[in-house]
């Protein structure tokens, strides 16, 4: 049955016919449908929802895959399942298990084209260590990361650094001419060292405006200077709690629409009902209104949404169209991550998302093809 839907650039009603995973027919609809069709969205930071958790000792393939179908739910095709700051032990068995997961599911092989490394060489400062756990925050080990690379079977895509740590600028160059993706994130460089992170092959940073300290000097600061470097993208978490609409505006504007990945870092305790929890160690609420915090503090640990939520709040908090904040949610971390961008067009893999939006309001998505 062809789908009829209305393109998410030009407003046009389109009957797309698949077949066999591609578009195969692809003309101009005779109905008037008010849902919209759009590549799926590729999210390149998502740490688990529903209470399963990428980091977490237990994780399983059975986990793997509900991860990945509440991703789908939210109109998330793709994602880079991302583990953060722990042991080795627990880095090394979370990327053993999605890799076994993934060889053995050509559905999660299609989903999960490889993994997010946020950590362990971040900054140890309280601020831009977020929630990442002080006691496993190191510098950068080349050894270390080749063995984690193979227990992730060669398919650690992106990893974030703190450009201060000892040793952090020779392992971006050894990260950058392997063919993996450097991030800066979790940070308290200077300008030199944040410098010295992109003359050595840093091409993005990590959810820009968080991970930070909460009072910084007016100028130089590190948020300034990822900005204003135009050889770095950022990515934004334009959730409604972890940025101001006044901050996602300003960062959008300067570091523009073809160098910004959306991403909602979706915790564990996304999706999960309002209450209290004990995650990585300590007591955290989910608020009704799916903010999550450390318990009784307005202090954000995580994030309780997804990648759906936080392309309607885009449109409305820093002023793009329909269409930028959709591309910033699908194509650009493809563009980035060097993967296959899928097109409206006949031929293409009909990799889409299918969803009801109208202007002001929020994306509800209908179904990924």
């Amino acid at each position: 049955m062809p789908l009829h839907a209305r393109h998410y650039a030009t407003g046009e009603p389109l009957e797309v016919a698949v077949a066999d995973g591609r578009i195969a027919a692809l003309g101009r609809s005779s109905e008037s449908p008010t849902a919209w069709v759009a590549p799926a969205f590729f999210d390149p930071q998502i740490n688990g929802c529903l209470g399963v958790g990428f980091n977490s000792p237990t994780l399983t393939a059975d986990g793997v895959r509900v991860v990945a179908a509440e991703c789908r739910r939210h109109g998330i095709g793709g994602f880079l399942p991302t583990l953060i700051t722990a042991s080795f032990d627990s880095l090394r068995h979370g990327f053993a298990t999605l890799a076994a997961a993934r060889d053995a599911d050509a559905e999660l092989a299609r989903a999960i084209p490889g993994y997010h490394l946020e950590g362990p060489y971040l900054s140890g400062e309280d601020g831009p260590r977020g929630a990442h756990p002080r006691e496993h925050a190191r510098d950068p080990d080349w050894d270390e990361f080749r063995r984690l690379q193979d227990a992730a079977a060669g398919r650690v895509l992106m990893v974030t650094v703190a450009p201060e740590r000892t040793g952090a600028v020779r392992f971006i160059e050894q990260l950058a001419a392997a063919g993996v993706v450097v991030a800066i994130g979790h940070t308290a460089a200077t300008t030199e060292q944040l410098r010295a992170a992109v003359d050595a092959g840093a091409r993005t940073s990590t959810h820009l405006g968080n991970g930070a300290h909460a009072v910084l000097p007016r100028h130089p600061n590190y948020l300034w200077d990822q900005l204003a470097d135009d050889r770095l993208w950022m990515s934004v978490i334009p959730d409604g709690h972890h940025l101001p609409a006044a901050v996602v505006k300003c960062l959008v504007r300067a570091k523009g629409v073809s160098r910004t990945l959306v991403t909602c870092d979706a915790s564990s305790l996304a999706g999960m009902p309002p209450g209290r929890y004990h995650e990585w160690g300590t007591e955290l609420d989910v608020l009704p209104s799916g903010k999550v915090v450390l318990a009784g503090t307005p202090y954000l640990a995580g994030s309780g949404h997804f990648t759906d939520r936080c392309v309607g709040r885009l449109i409305r908090d820093a002023g793009v169209t329909l269409a930028e904040s959709v591309e910033m949610a699908s194509v650009r971390p493809r563009e980035l991550l060097g993967l296959p961008v899928p097109r409206l067009e006949v031929g293409a893999a009909a990799e889409l998302v299918v969803f009801d939006w109208e202007p002001g309001g929020e994306v509800r998505v209908r179904e990924v093809l």
